[in-house]
């Protein structure tokens, strides 16, 4: 076996196991960004722990197929640019959304999330959906409204008898 071949076959088992390891995994075309913009969205990124990688279309399709994604194999042309969620799933859809806004240059293609396919309308379905911490907050402000009411029902209750029989 060649060293290209071997080299190739550690490169596709890599990707195998970032695709395997992600939670999401977002397709986007990043032609025509400078240096300084790509740096800019490669730092926000990481702060939401995602991972950016750029890797040969080809070798992106042999690990897509040998997962079972053959649905994103059509949106691996040109040059596409991956993104790799593994704690958010919505985190790196949101980060490349809101980047999109700002630079136009960089456009979303595709997502697989959990094993699902989107495309690029999804996608940015995908990305309003808020971070994982606003959603657990504001389900725990949703249990808290009602135990405060009564909580403050009860004490007027108390105040109210209190004030009869003074």
């Amino acid at each position: 076996m060649s060293k290209n071949r071997q080299l190739k076959e550690v490169k596709v088992a890599e990707i195998r196991e970032k695709m395997e390891k992600s939670q999401a995994i977002v397709l986007a075309k990043y032609q025509g960004l400078t240096v300084e913009e790509d740096t800019k969205l490669r730092k926000k990124l990481r702060e939401e722990g995602v991972e950016y990688k750029v890797y040969k279309n080809t070798l992106s399709i042999l690990a897509a197929k040998e997962l079972g994604h053959e649905g994103i194999v059509e949106f691996l042309e040109g040059p596409i640019s991956i993104a790799f969620g593994y704690e958010d799933p919505t985190a790196p859809a949101r980060v490349l959304s809101d980047f999109a806004k700002e630079v136009k240059k960089l456009e979303l293609k595709a997502a697989v999330v959990q094993g699902e396919v989107y495309n690029a309308d999804k996608v940015k379905q995908l990305a309003a959906i808020p971070p994982r911490e606003v959603l657990l907050s504001r389900l725990l402000g949703s249990f808290k409204a009602p135990v405060s009411n009564l909580a403050y029902l009860l004490n007027a209750i108390k105040e109210k008898k209190e004030s009869e029989e003074a």
